[in-house]
């Protein structure tokens, strides 16, 4: 009886996570730096210098990212968090408070995207508006990064 081995599997695939609280400007798009891997399969995420997406294989890949906002004082107006896509808005997703202000939200995105295989590159961008003016943060805890690619 012959086993057959898959060689077909979802990589490179990668999740990441903030280690603490990052403060943003308020009303200003930031960049979320995701420090730490849970898994990296192929050495593509940059964790400590760029905090991007670089996989090393075309095709079509299903990215997914949640990042919580956070304020003290209640005043959230808007969680916008976008997708980059070789430094430009690609996609994004928001939660609008519609003048009832809140302590903060937590909107997710998932976006299937092509990418070369060479140098398309992935990061995470957020814009929180407060009503106060005063900086919100992302919530270390409730924000996450990662792809993997689809098999096709």
């Amino acid at each position: 009886m012959a086993i057959i081995k898959a060689t077909r599997h979802n990589s490179p695939a990668f999740e990441a996570y903030l280690s603490a609280n990052q403060t943003v400007s308020d009303d200003t798009a930031v960049k979320i730096q995701f420090n730490t891997e849970i898994y990296d399969t192929d050495n593509c995420y940059d964790n400590s210098t760029n905090y991007r997406f670089t996989p090393t294989t075309a095709g079509k890949y299903f990215v997914y990212t949640k990042v919580g906002s956070d304020t003290d004082a209640g005043n959230m107006r808007n969680s916008r968090v976008y997708l980059y896509k070789n430094g430009a808005s690609f996609t994004y997703t928001i939660i609008n408070m519609d003048g009832n202000n809140g302590e903060g939200a937590s909107p997710y995105l998932g976006q299937i995207v092509d990418m070369n295989g060479s140098s398309d590159y992935l990061e995470i961008y957020v814009n929180f508006e407060t009503g106060d003016g005063n900086d919100p943060r992302a919530s270390g805890s409730l924000s996450m990064f990662g792809a993997y690619k689809i098999i096709t």
